[in-house]
């Protein structure tokens, strides 16, 4: 099975922009949200950028970021979790799921790029 890695993190920042849409913001959560936000939207963001790197050295350092990126998620989800309704809290543990994977994607091609 081929997985297309450009497609996956457009997915999950999709899947997190949606998820954001339906959680009632409060004072407690308005930061979570935000960050998560961010944090998310900018794994795929800084994969898209890694594909055009200019250089080898420039690569690693994008991925380097989308692995940081994607723990940063994971964060946030995790906080998230423990301030919305129950129904909503599935969402986020796929999502955290997949944020980990993402994490040791990146950690794997970071790990095995040659400088």
């Amino acid at each position: 099975m081929e997985y297309d890695l450009e497609e996956r993190t457009i997915k999950f920042s999709e899947d997190l922009i949606k998820l954001c849409g339906i959680v009632k913001i409060t004072l407690t959560n308005e930061n979570i949200v935000k960050q998560l936000l961010r944090s998310g939207t900018s794994v795929g963001a800084n994969y898209n950028e890694a594909n055009g790197a200019t250089s080898k050295t420039d690569f690693k350092s994008k991925i380097h970021i989308c692995k940081k990126e994607a723990k940063e998620t994971i964060y946030w989800l995790r906080l998230l979790a423990g301030v919305v309704d129950e129904g909503i809290k599935n969402k986020i543990r796929v999502l955290w799921q997949e944020g980990k994977e993402l994490t040791l994607i990146f950690s794997k091609i970071a790990s095995s790029s040659k400088i």
